[in-house]
């Protein structure tokens, strides 16, 4: 595995006194870095699959995701000691647990360590751990052996969320500013971390829409620190969490639908649902920037994190709601370097957003104080945060 320090700037603006603020982030990744011209090549030669109609569609989806690189658990020596991962129809359950659950909790020690060293303060200031992960399975959950694997107190207060999907991230977020808020003083860790490997399945032509999760979904682990009244001359706080909310779409459940079974977990997208995402963004949207005043559609004068669920949500977000391209570079820059790496993938697109918006301030471009992080799940579940960015 292996770490990637992020770059984050000093604070410019000081946080509100209560509010939760994100006061460093962390990130790390399996060694496997897959390229997207090589991937059609390489996973049907691992899975022994000779279809040329499949691997032209595979080819046409890796294009169309807009993906470049991704990292991945999925190696030879993993298909050489378990061969049946690649073979259709066999029990695998259990063996892709057995190294799942040994990767999510071997990234998220890294993606933490990474976090924990760009804070600044010791382990011991932590009070509370939030574990994300729809990678795992187990009695303790993931989030006890994390705690271990850092060294964390045993009297660390800790909260697990598990198959949230790709809004897991967001939501992990809005439990950890509900703590920090709640609980003077506290420091939260915030962890996710997730694998494509409970759900490798060789190519199959009754399955068409597997291709869509070979072609666009990544491996990797995130982490934030969040904690209020940041210590003056000790904590550089990246951004204020100002207003949370959740909500999901009643009679959307199939959309996103998720079963874990013998032969690892098999998902299913329906086509509407880059259709949904857009019928509903603006609406919700609403309701968190009126919390501030903010004039209807103004949304060009605000930052946009956007979990990148791939890239018709970006296309159909940015068309709904009017925005400049530029105002969703952070989630595309992601998407092309990362894919969707579900829960974690929110982390990478702060650390990019923290980017750009040094990039505009430079320029004088404004500086973008007011935005919104936002992701979108199973259920369909919409989380979204509005935020002050304090690096700008």
């Amino acid at each position: 595995m292996g770490s990637e320090d992020v770059a984050q700037g000093g604070s410019t603006k000081w946080a509100n006194p209560g509010k939760a603020t994100i006061l460093a982030l962390g990130k790390a990744f399996p060694h496997q870095l897959v390229m997207q011209d090589y991937l059609v090549d390489g996973y049907f030669k691992d899975t022994n699959c000779d279809d040329p109609v499949l691997k032209q569609k595979l080819t046409r989806l890796c294009k169309t995701t807009t993906v470049q690189t991704r990292y991945v658990v999925m190696s030879e020596e993993i298909l050489k000691k378990y061969p049946e991962l690649a073979v259709e129809g066999l029990p695998t359950l259990r063996q892709r647990l057995d190294i799942c659950n040994d990767a999510v909790t071997r990234m998220a020690v890294e993606a933490s360590q990474a976090c924990l060293k760009n804070w600044g303060r010791p382990i011991s200031d932590i009070t509370h751990l939030v574990y994300v992960s729809s990678s795992e399975a187990r009695l303790p959950g993931g989030d006890l052996y994390l705690a271990k694997g850092l060294g964390l107190s045993p009297n660390t207060q800790r909260v697990m969320l598990y198959f949230v999907g790709c809004s897991g991230g967001v939501a992990g977020l809005r439990v950890a500013k509900d703590i920090a808020e709640n609980n003077p003083g506290s420091r939260v860790l915030l962890a996710t971390s997730e694998t494509t490997i409970i759900g490798f399945k060789p190519p199959s032509a009754e399955r068409p829409y597997d291709l869509v999760g070979v072609a666009l979904f990544g491996d990797g682990a995130g982490a934030m620190l969040i904690g209020s009244d940041p210590v003056l001359g000790y904590e550089k706080p990246l951004f204020e969490l100002h207003t949370a909310i959740q909500q999901f779409l009643p009679d959307t459940e199939k959309t996103i639908d998720g079963r874990l079974t013998e032969e690892g977990i098999s998902f299913k997208l329906a086509r509407e649902l880059p259709q949904i995402i857009e019928d509903n963004i603006e609406g919700f949207c609403t309701k968190l920037v009126k919390v501030v005043g903010f004039p209807d559609k103004e949304y060009n004068k605000m930052f946009w994190a956007v979990h990148p669920g791939g890239p018709a949500i970006l296309n159909r977000m940015e068309k709904r709601l009017e925005l400049l391209p530029e105002k969703l570079n952070a989630s595309r820059r992601a998407l092309m370097d990362y894919g969707n790496a579900s829960s974690n993938t929110i982390v990478y697109v702060l650390e990019y957003m923290i980017e750009e918006n040094l990039k505009i301030k430079k320029e004088n471009q404004g500086d973008n104080e007011w935005g919104l992080i936002l992701a979108f799940g199973p259920g369909i579940s919409f989380e979204g945060i509005l935020a002050r960015n304090l690096t700008v």
